[in-house]
């Protein structure tokens, strides 16, 4: 008890509540532009939580997650563009109610629905948390092996259009991985006579490149759509088009509990991510509802059931990120980077190492969403305005930011150029199909798999039967066959 209430007091120190606003409002800011997004925000920012307190930098980087949520809608309303995948399901039907002239209205439902959303999980994760990691703590090297392929399966069938190139591509990332020193003997391997890769390939030098760069690279390609396109917030449309009042809220208050649960329910299994948590709460509620015909041509219900569902992911996917160590999507998996630069390796041992630290997390978790609602309502004119800001000015400056993150990362021209390389590598793979977010959670996870696989060899003097042996590694093997037949078996029938 003295833990928990210490980690919530840490958080209620001016600096720590001024980097959890400063997050929020650059995650809005991000998450507005069409093609940016809250991952990509994430890795450019880790490197700048150098000099910060371990409380301050992972709750500035979960800011900007939080805030780039609710930022994506506000371009899926104004612009029928998301500024991420996960608001795509808002556009159905918020750019519709734009075209009628009650943007702000859909704006403020998106807001309220998103903040609500993401406090639920929020509490979920503080409630659960705890208990699942006592389990883990149970857990010996052939049940975390057998744990990891199978969050590597599922990971790679559902975050792509290919179960076989999804796990092509976490194969990759774990191989990769392996670049470095051996970790039991110590001896150099894969390093092709570079020194500097002898500590490995940087994270960030991975993450930067896979999912800033070469997300630059591709909108460039792409031409982004122009912001002329885009709807403004007029000032002479009546007021009521404008305002959200209680009694609309309530009415679409039980479709946001709905899609609450089924974000959070997403939320906790790896790789499912807040896309589909999106669409199956959309879904949920248009099945719901007394009158579906509405849906898809404008109406808050719909912008309801879309921001609950996606933003409730948020909060869920640190479940088993605290609890196993396995980051649920790839803004999890940067997050893992800033836990280990500031001393912390996420999993169970967590809650026994820092404790402190982490009800202090669950704290500021709580302050930023309520951040999130005052910034984005009193904000929400400015960040409507963002959209219209021209590519040519937003692409040099991110090419920089992220030539500056990567040098900071490492203090190495090296690290810029592996950040360039895998930039060229992310994009190709993103022509390709293949999943880049896979492959950075295999490269992530590759050292616990390695480690965990290795010990469990040398506690069965090289007999790897043994993962068959327990009932818990071999519940998970046996999940993970079902799936691969499942999930392949269905994808070919689908092709």
């Amino acid at each position: 008890m003295e833990q928990v209430l210490a980690g919530f007091i840490d958080v209620f120190t001016v600096v720590n509540i001024l980097y959890i606003a400063l997050g929020i409002t650059m995650g809005i800011f991000v998450g507005a532009v069409p093609g940016l997004n809250g991952p990509m925000a994430i890795a450019i920012a880790v490197p700048l939580t150098f000099f910060l307190s371990p409380l301050a930098a992972i709750t500035f980087l979960v800011g900007i997650l939080k805030g780039s949520r609710y930022g994506g809608s506000i371009s899926a309303i104004l612009l029928n563009t998301p500024g991420d995948p996960e608001a795509a399901a808002t556009c159905f039907d918020g750019y519709p109610l734009a075209r009628q002239g009650k943007a702000g209205k859909a704006l403020k439902m998106a807001l309220y629905a998103s903040v609500f959303g993401d406090t639920f999980s929020d509490l979920v994760l503080i409630m659960v948390a705890a208990p699942i990691a006592l389990i883990a703590l149970k857990m010996g090297p052939p049940e975390i092996t057998a744990v990891i392929i199978f969050a590597l399966t599922i990971i790679a069938s559902v975050s792509g259009g290919s179960l076989l190139k999804g796990l092509i591509a976490a194969a990759f990332g774990i191989f990769i991985n392996c670049v470095g020193l051996d970790p039991v003997t110590a001896t150099p391997r894969l390093c092709m006579g570079f020194i500097e890769l002898q500590d490995g390939i940087p994270l960030m030098a991975i993450g930067i490149g896979m999912l800033a760069l070469s997300e630059v690279i591709i909108q460039i390609e792409e031409h982004a759509i122009t912001p002329e396109e885009s709807i403004s917030l007029g000032k002479k449309t009546k007021r009521e088009d404008q305002t959200l009042s209680f009694h609309e809220f309530k009415g679409c208050l039980k479709t946001i509990l709905r899609s609450s649960v089924i974000g959070t329910g997403v939320g906790a299994l790896p790789g499912l991510g807040a896309t589909i948590a999106a669409f199956l709460g959309y879904g949920a509620a248009k099945r719901a509802s007394k009158t579906p015909e509405k849906f898809g041509k404008g109406t808050l219900e719909g912008v309801a059931a879309a921001e609950a569902a996606n933003n409730a992911v948020v909060g869920a996917n640190l479940i088993p990120l605290f609890t196993l160590g396995i980051p649920g999507n790839v803004a999890a998996a940067i997050l893992i980077g800033a836990f280990m630069i500031h001393g912390v390796i996420p999993g169970p041992l967590m809650f026994q190492e820092h404790g402190r630290l982490i009800y202090g997390i669950y704290g500021a978790l709580l302050v930023a969403n309520c951040l999130n609602l005052v910034i984005g309502s009193f904000g929400l004119r400015f960040f409507a305005r963002v959209i219209q800001i021209r590519k040519q000015i937003i692409y040099p400056v991110i090419i920089i930011f992220c030539i500056t993150g990567a040098y900071m990362a490492d203090n190495s021209l090296f690290a810029v150029a592996l950040m360039i390389i895998f930039a060229i590598l992310g994009y190709f793979m993103k022509k390709l199909d293949f999943s880049f977010v896979t492959f950075i959670i295999g490269f992530v996870l590759g050292p616990i798999l390695e480690l965990s696989l290795r010990q469990t060899l040398i506690l069965s003097k090289n007999n790897p039967m043994m993962l068959l042996n327990r009932p818990v590694s071999l519940a998970f093997l046996i999940l993970t066959a079902f799936s691969i037949w499942k999930l392949g078996f269905r994808q070919k029938k689908s092709g």
